[in-house]
């Protein structure tokens, strides 16, 4: 009877001690498994770069970028182009660019307007820009349009410039970001 005694005041004395540990409410349940998968979100992005865009969004995997270009180009002799191209090891490449006409009243040939400028406004054109217009590559629509592109048009210059370093700095720290344009 003694140990029937002192088992009932040993199990009567653990009962205020579980009592004490207040229970999670739902709420907290709900956090607590969240919070793995916020993490695990918060891990992956750090290792992409992100681009949200008027006309879309497009995201890739730092790992996954090859390469990454900053160049201009004529296209049909009358615009001019400058493209940022993103090359990953999928099955598709970005470009994003903007397009600026070139236009002249007096003549609409490209061709023509190049050849009557003088050679120090070329030479002084490729000391400042690094591109020579008269190595540009020119472009016909259809005709040099690619599968498996992925493109998005930018309505300013200084918008694809902070593209481009956005995605350059995120490929070369390996730390990922997001590029926004509203």
């Amino acid at each position: 009877m003694k140990a029937y005694v002192i088992a009932m005041l040993l199990l009567l004395g653990a009962l205020p001690l579980s009592a004490q540990n207040p229970q999670p409410k739902d709420n907290e349940k709900e956090e607590e498994a969240e919070a793995p998968k916020n993490t695990e979100d918060e891990e992956n992005q750090k290792r992409r770069w992100i681009a949200n865009l008027p006309s879309g969004k497009y995201a890739v995997n730092l790992g996954n970028i090859t390469s990454i270009s900053e160049h201009s180009y004529l296209l049909n002799g009358n615009l001019m182009v400058t493209e940022v191209t993103v090359d990953t090891t999928g099955a598709s490449l970005v470009r994003f660019y903007y397009l600026e006409p070139i236009t002249d009243s007096s003549t609409l040939n490209i061709v023509d307007r190049i050849k009557n400028r003088s050679s120090g406004l070329k030479d002084r054109t490729r000391d400042r820009t690094g591109i020579s217009v008269d190595e540009m590559v020119q472009k016909t629509y259809p005709d040099t349009t690619h599968a498996r592109t992925v493109e998005f048009r930018l309505l300013s210059r200084g918008e694809l410039k902070a593209l481009y370093g956005s995605v350059y700095t995120a490929w070369d720290t390996g730390k990922g970001r997001t590029f926004n344009v509203k």
